[in-house]
């Protein structure tokens, strides 16, 4: 018999669980799982700087590893600071673990100090909760969080535990195995053949991937169907790098500021099959005018999804590498050659437009040439705003789990720590960060966690003095009045991460910036890349909101203006 405090427990379950960095930040109401936590040899603590961080560098160690990653909050303000990550992971299907520390039972419901029912604040943001009422539950609580969050469509699971409880002593004889993710039920065998059938009466198909393929590990499976029944391929902006950009039939990436190309084609296809994604507004434009001429097949391994936006003709609840590897046995061998040359013209008529690509202190360039300095092997992270999309558009080589951005919630200052995650998780693999100005600061306080781990992340900062993708729309749907968007006064971006304890180089005053951007690449630890860009600078195509994704505003003009 094994006696020890609910602390000690929720410590050793997780060392079971093969945990084995932990981001959070401690405070009264979880002082006795820090206390435990001190003497773990297994789990190594990163103290964030504030709780959302933690979230977010956690996120970045579950989007890159596919394991669930876990983070600590103490009650009250801390635990409310949880939210944000949290309902991000939800709507990016990420599996992470949240454990807050909650006020002693015997004051829930009193207003105690730094008490709120984060149990009831996050049943919305979270694919399931507990509140611990009993030490003696800790033992199925714990492995049963992981076993969620990993189950089906992965998310995110909060467990909130009274300080008494972590106080309380409990004896054990055995602790519980750890917990995995549920087995997949295999797809029905009458549905995948039916949709064979579809793929191969379909004269013009496009097979549609999201985040689901590479949270399921199908990419490989994704493109041998592809190839066997010549489906030319599209992305979600969570898809992109399930089929590698050389690969003859990648197409890009869809929607608002997707490839002009596949907007068009998916106008013309008479198929969609897809496969992970949510065909969420952001991907669709106007969800009744997506793919007019198109008869749907949806594969997702979460049965809400199905039919959820839109009304699919044939439904099959799934996971998708399973679905796909099924399908490539089951449908004919085609070459679809009239179709494929229709996309070949379509694709050459309609490049994707990077202006300035070759400059490095070009908001395009700046993205093309950091990839090309880093190579494939890097991991990629972004904030939320008009460099996330050129990033989208222009990184060379993404791969699944080497690109890490948030699209669903679509959280601003989500780059930075979820950038430490991923190096935290993948110790040798360097990682860059592309964030704007307005993102960064909404976290930039994890600069002192960077220079605290000494992590290897690279955060290129193009700094357009403002919220560029609001004044990109007031620009040009509210009558260019630019408002509420453009800050007044400029941060030094550069000495403020010096202060932190993080090297900066600006490339605005570089007489060399690709040999400038270039050694700031890949000398070791953290270092903050800033380069000025200007505001005008917008990204296109652009579908407008609300509108149908052919309605897209092509750019021509803004890349002609650069050439």
């Amino acid at each position: 018999m094994h006696s020890m405090s609910g602390a000690e427990l929720v410590i050793r379950l997780l060392e079971r669980q093969g945990v084995s960095c932990i981001a959070g930040i401690p405070g009264g109401a979880n002082l006795p799982l820090y206390d435990a936590l001190s003497r773990s040899p297994a789990i190594r603590h990163v103290l964030a700087r504030h709780e959302q961080g933690a979230g977010f560098i956690a996120q970045g160690m579950a989007r890159s590893t596919g394991r669930p990653a876990v983070f600590f909050a103490t009650s009250g303000p801390g635990a409310t600071n949880t939210l944000t990550a949290l309902a991000d992971a939800k709507l990016d299907s990420v599996p992470v673990v949240c454990i807050t520390g909650q006020v002693p039972s015997a004051l829930i419901g009193t207003d105690a100090f730094q008490e709120v029912d984060i149990y009831g604040m996050s049943i919305p943001a979270t694919k399931h909760n507990f509140l611990v009422r009993s030490v003696d539950e800790l033992a199925r609580v714990i492995p049963e969080a992981f076993r969620i969050a990993a189950s089906g469509r992965p998310g995110p699971v909060l467990v909130d535990i009274p300080k008494d409880v972590q106080a309380a002593t409990i004896g054990l004889s055995v602790l519980p195995e750890p917990a995995g993710p549920d087995p997949v039920e295999p797809p029905d065998a009458e549905s995948l053949a039916r949709a064979a059938r579809m793929i191969d009466e379909a004269e013009r198909p496009i097979l549609l991937l999201g985040g689901g393929v590479a949270a399921s590990g199908a990419s490989r499976a994704a493109f041998r169907l592809a190839e066997r029944a010549g489906l030319p391929t599209a992305m979600s902006l969570l898809g992109l790098g399930a089929m590698p950009d050389d690969h003859p039939l990648h197409l890009g990436m869809l929607g608002m500021h997707g490839a002009r190309c596949v907007n068009m084609l998916l106008e013309e296809c008479d198929l969609l099959l897809v496969a992970g994604a949510r065909l969420d507004d952001r991907a669709t434009g106007r969800v009744e005018r997506f793919c007019p001429k198109a008869k749907l097949i949806h594969v997702d391994i979460d049965q809400s999804e199905l039919d959820k936006l839109k009304q699919a003709h044939l439904g099959i609840m799934a996971d998708s590498g399973v679905a796909l590897e099924a399908l490539t046995g089951l449908v004919a061998l085609s070459e679809r050659r009239e179709w494929l040359a229709r996309v070949a013209e379509c694709k050459a008529a309609h490049p994707l437009l990077l202006p300035g690509s070759d400059d490095p202190r070009a908001p395009y360039g700046l993205v093309r040439r950091t990839g090309e300095i880093l190579g494939p092997e890097a991991i990629v992270t972004t904030d939320v705003g008009q460099h996330q999309m050129r990033a989208a558009q222009a990184y060379p080589g993404l791969r699944p789990r080497r690109w890490l951005t948030s699209g669903g919630l679509g959280t601003m200052g989500f780059g930075l720590p979820a950038a430490i995650g991923a190096a935290l998780a993948n110790p040798g693999r360097r990682v860059v960060c592309f964030t704007g100005d307005g993102s960064l600061l909404m976290n930039i306080q994890e600069l002192a966690t960077a220079a605290e781990t000494g992590v290897d992340v690279k955060i290129v900062l193009a700094n357009n003095n403002g919220l560029g993708l609001v004044q990109q729309q007031q620009d040009l749907f509210y009558g260019r009045r630019i408002f509420g968007s453009a800050y007044r006064g400029r941060v030094d971006f550069p000495r403020v991460a010096e202060g932190f304890g993080v090297h900066a180089v600006d490339l605005g005053g570089s007489r060399e910036p690709l040999a400038d951007l270039e050694r700031a690449l890949l000398r070791e630890g953290p270092c903050l890349i800033h380069v000025p860009v200007a505001p005008e600078e917008n990204v296109y195509p652009m579908v407008p909101p609300g509108a149908a994704n052919i309605e897209m505003i092509g750019g021509e003009a803004h890349a002609h203006a650069h050439a």
